[in-house]
């Protein structure tokens, strides 16, 4: 049997050395080989094979060692999210869990010199919140996905309810609209009717003073005045049964008919005239008032549904005003919310020493940017909204801003209130 063969005790014994971790100073990663000692790493060095994988190296260096960080980042950050979800957990013991993989991705090919510099990394760039503590590095993966999730969701919600709630505006704004014409068309109908019995009464006394001719003079009189008062009781009865609808939109109720004890009789081409003329404006009023006030309601029922007693949300950059940190230099300073705990503590990051500070909602306060800058309304109707500042009031304290993006996008709002608008963390 030969020296190197299967079954041999040598063959056997390189196996289990082979099967553990090695020094990482003794593997070649551009040729995934690892070597269990100097004398075996530099015979590696000087092989034909590695020196072709050198030469590929050395065209594109830069690219060859972002795939390897890329490739080590997405390994590192797949087994956090499978191990240690929801955990706080130190940075070496998770490192010790990946490199139990012996085709792992080593870190001396990656642009991390060391665990902490990768450790760093991770909480600028927001993967995982990064702890320094006595006991050396603690990080906590941030569930981004489920985050994601959870907002999509809550944006269809809302997108559903919204459309809902447009659909149903519209077919009262259409009833109310359709209710108003008809009133209108049954104010013309009425008018129309009193003028044809009033010519029908007068042709009717007209043709029974002709028809009627008798030798007593008395009587003919007599019979005159008895029609003339006839004629008078059916337009008092006329006048008094009850006019049309009057149009519910409208301050004051119009009147459709004449009143004859007051203004006298109105002659009937200039009332037709002006009737006419007016009816496309009445009309066009009606619905301009109708949507006015559907969209003041709406805009009152959203005020009260997204009024607040808390406004503090992440992204917003706040200003401290607690004397009590005034001590320690932190009176009036600016910082960035990063976590809001039980609605009404936010977690700052402070802009200037990069301290973490958790400061009551009523000891900080908004920051206005300056004009053109992006601002997140945090309390109102509109809470949630990222807007653009076009004008600031400083006599009345309030400001002019346009909404981008997502249902109300381009949608101009005139005097909201400082307290209401918040600048956006860059």
């Amino acid at each position: 049997m030969g020296k190197h063969e299967f079954l041999t005790p040598k063959a056997i014994a390189n196996r289990i050395k082979a099967k553990g971790l090695q020094k990482l100073r003794w593997y070649c990663q551009m040729c995934q080989k690892q070597c269990r000692d100097e004398n075996g790493f530099k015979c590696h060095c000087m092989s034909e094979s590695h020196q072709r994988q050198m030469q590929v190296f050395g065209q594109a260096p830069d690219r060859v060692v972002e795939g390897f960080s890329e490739e080590f980042l997405e390994s590192f950050l797949t087994l956090i999210r499978r191990a240690h979800r929801h955990s706080r957990v130190a940075a070496t013991v998770v490192y010790n869990e990946y490199i139990n993989d012996r085709h792992h991705v080593h870190m001396n090919s990656t642009r991390w010199a060391t665990l902490t510099e990768f450790v760093k990394f991770l909480g600028r760039e927001g993967y995982c919140k990064v702890e320094d503590t006595p006991k050396g590095w603690f990080m906590t993966y941030i569930d981004r996905d489920s985050e994601q999730a959870v907002k999509a969701r809550l944006k269809r919600k809302r997108v559903k309810s919204d459309l809902v709630e447009e659909e149903r505006q519209e077919r009262m704004i259409a009833r109310q609209i359709e209710r108003a014409q008809r009133s209108q068309v049954n104010a013309n109908d009425g008018d129309d009717g009193n003028e044809a019995e009033d010519e029908s009464e007068s042709e009717s006394e007209s043709g029974s003073e002709e028809e009627y001719s008798g030798p007593d003079n008395g009587q003919e009189d007599s019979s005159k005045e008895a029609n003339k008062v006839t004629g008078k009781i059916a337009i008092a009865l006329q006048k008094a049964v009850p006019g049309p609808k009057v149009n519910p939109f409208e301050d004051k109720p119009q009147k459709f008919g004449f009143d004859e004890e007051e203004e006298g009789a109105l002659d009937k081409e200039k009332y037709e005239a002006t009737k006419k003329k007016g009816k496309d404006v009445k009309a066009s009023d009606t619905r301009k008032s109708a949507l006015d006030e559907l969209m003041k309601e709406e805009e009152k029922a959203k005020e009260r549904s997204n009024r607040k007693d808390y406004w503090l949300c992440p992204g917003i950059v706040v200003k401290v005003m607690s004397k009590s940190l005034a001590e320690k230099g932190y009176y009036k300073q600016k910082g960035v919310v990063k976590r809001v705990i039980d609605k009404y503590v936010g977690e700052l990051e402070m802009l200037e020493s990069k301290h973490v500070l958790r400061v009551d909602q009523d000891e900080l306060e908004t920051v206005i940017p300056q004009i053109g800058g992006l601002v997140r309304i945090v309390n109102g109707a509109y809470r949630g909204s990222n807007a653009r500042l076009l004008s600031v009031d400083t006599e009345k304290f309030c400001a002019k801003v346009q909404v981008e993006k997502g249902l109300y996008d381009g949608k101009v709002l005139r005097a909201i209130e400082y307290e209401d608008i918040c600048k956006i963390a860059q």
